[in-house]
Parts: C-alpha cells; structure tokens; sequence
C-alpha cells in the first residue's frame, strides 16, 4: 500500500522523532484528560503502596498516543519498561524469556495484543493473575511441568481492534481505557511543542493551519509539521506562517479538513458510479483498489467522525455535506433520493 500522509499508522519516517516529541510524564502529554486523571490517581496511590499498579488496557484508532501512555506509566513509576508485539511473541518460551527478566514493578507493555497466540494468551492468564508461569518440558511419557515464580509487574496492552480480544484475556485488565480523537486546540498545543522541540519557528496562525488539518491525530499533526518545515526552509525563510502552511499543505494534497486523495476517490466512487450509495465495503474495495479491513480501519473512521460517510445494513452512504464539500452537484434520481434523505 502506498505510504499516505494522514495515514494514521506509524511509517519510516516517523520512527526517527519519535523518542524526540514523545512526551515524558503525564504532565507534558496533551489532551485525553481524563484517562490522565485515571492514571495520574492510580499511579500516585500505587507508589504510596509501593506495589504495581493494577493492569492496563488501550484501546483506540492508531496514532493517539497509546504507545507513549504505556512509556509514561514506567516513567512516573520510576521502573522499566520491556516492549514486544503480540505477532513477535511466537513460543511459550518467548515470552518466558521475557517475564522471568522483569524485576518488581516493571511494566511490560505488549503492543498490537489482539494478534496474540492463544496459545501464548493461556500461559499468560495465571502469570499476571498469580505471577507465576508454567512451563511444559520435554513430551509424551518425559514430560513435566515447571514453574516459574515471578516478580509482581504491570501488563500494559495496546490494541485498535478491541472487539478481537477475548474475554478472558479482557477480564483480566484493571483499568480498560479508551483513547478518542484530540479537538483542534489540543493539536494545536502539540504542534506548538513539537515546534520548539525540532527548534522550527512557527507562528500561532500557521500551527493553527496545520492542526486543522490533522484529523485529530498527534502522529499525523507531527508528520505534517515536518514536511511544512522542510517547505518553508526551501520555498520560505524556515519561519512557519499561515500562508507558508496552507500552501505546503496543498502541494501535500491536504485540504482544510485533512482529507487527501485517497478519501477524495473513495467519496467520488461511490458518487460516481454508485449515485452516492448505499454500496457494500467489498464493492469499495474493489473499486478502489484498496484492501476492505485498511478501508474499514484507516479512512472510514475519520470520513464518517466528519458526517461524510455513513454506515447502513445495506452499506456505506455518502452524506450532502461530502457532496457540498468535494463541489459536487446533487442530480438525477439520486438528487431527490438525497435531498428527501435531508431534509
């Protein structure tokens, strides 16, 4: 799939200035009060209690910060963080290997954990309900169990797919937290930091340009930013204006709402050659070109939080405001299909 700007998903470049804006401590981070107050609470009386805090589950669409929490949770415990995926844990002694190493109060933090093995998902249940770990050596008639104790540590998880995440293993989380998509001033904030971090001038009006158009999303505000910076040092004097901004934004093809190409043909084809829906997501997908799941997972989620999209039990419909927005005219049978849809 061809890399997208306001991809939400983590790209190459992104990799680099990661451990550069990421925020350290919960006082720094921007925006998901709430959940910030959650562990703000709960970290603070866990430390008057000197034992791990209760396991924590996040969940929420990629690129709001759930990766960074989970690295925050073990800097304000002053403890270690171990860090796997739940794909690269392949073998019981995998992940053996991992948790007879964790010293007390450590967090280990196990991203994408809806792609775990259930097989590995059982031999985890009574290593973060008991902290200890059983271990099957050898087969048939030689075989015999081992077990591990192990020292008390916090299981931290991450998923955008929470609905695939077995009960058991959900259960067994203390804390469940939700992370939503930031309100522009929030992204208005974070450009601003992530400014004075890369040592870039910007003015208010031309971060403010740049948070509109960022979907709601830190990752995708910080990725814009630097494209414009490195626009503005070439096209400009390096300082980040409003003007500097929007037109580095259009050659990115980045409109005012965020929306790029992509979203662009995924609302003209159904306009165009299914007068506007509805349409099922396959169809889409073929249409596009464009695996069903990224479609479901990547553009659907800020076209329908925008009211250009919307989802019935007989597919995906496309709303007046994408119409009115993309400038296109409502007409023939679909025009009055619509318009009594409206009003």
């Amino acid at each position: 799939m061809e890399e997208r700007i306001t991809d939400p998903e983590i790209i190459d470049d992104d990799v680099t200035y990661d451990t550069t804006l990421r925020p350290k401590t919960l006082k720094d981070f921007v925006g998901q009060e709430k959940i910030k107050e959650i562990l703000s609470i709960t970290i603070e009386a866990c430390k008057q209690r000197n034992e791990p805090i209760d396991h924590v589950l996040f969940y929420g669409p990629p690129g709001l910060g759930k990766t960074t929490l989970s690295i925050i949770i073990a800097n304000e415990l002053k403890t270690e963080l171990k860090t796997t995926s739940g794909p690269a844990i392949e073998k019981p002694s995998d992940l053996a290997g991992i948790l007879t190493n964790l010293n007390a109060k450590d967090v280990f933090f196990i991203d994408e954990i809806h792609r775990l093995n259930h097989v590995i998902e059982e031999y985890l249940y009574p290593a973060i309900e008991d902290f200890n770990l059983e271990i099957i050596i050898d087969q048939g008639p030689s075989a015999r169990t081992l077990r591990l104790n192990l020292e008390p540590f916090t299981l931290v998880g991450s998923t955008t797919r929470a609905g695939l995440i077995t009960s058991p293993l959900r259960s067994r989380f203390g804390l469940v937290l939700r992370l939503d998509y930031y309100g522009t001033k929030e992204i208005f904030k974070i450009v601003l930091r992530s400014a004075k971090l890369l040592n870039v001038e910007i003015k208010k009006d031309g971060a403010q340009e740049i948070a509109c158009r960022s979907r709601g999303t830190p990752r995708i505000a910080n990725r814009l930013l630097r494209r414009v910076r490195d626009y503005a040092q070439i096209k400009g004097d390096g300082i980040i204006t409003k003007e500097m901004a929007d037109a580095a934004l259009k050659m990115l093809e980045v409109d005012e709402l965020g929306l790029d190409e992509m979203d662009k043909k995924l609302i003209q084809t159904i306009i165009e050659f299914y007068k506007g829906g509805p349409v099922g997501l396959k169809t889409i997908s073929m249409a596009i070109g464009e695996d069903a799941g990224t479609i479901e997972e990547i553009y659907e989620p800020y076209l329908l939080q925008k009211g250009f999209l919307k989802r019935t039990l007989r597919g995906r419909e496309v709303t007046e405001k994408a119409y009115k927005h993309f400038g296109i005219e409502l007409t023939g049978k679909n025009s009055k299909k619509q318009k009594e849809m409206f009003e």
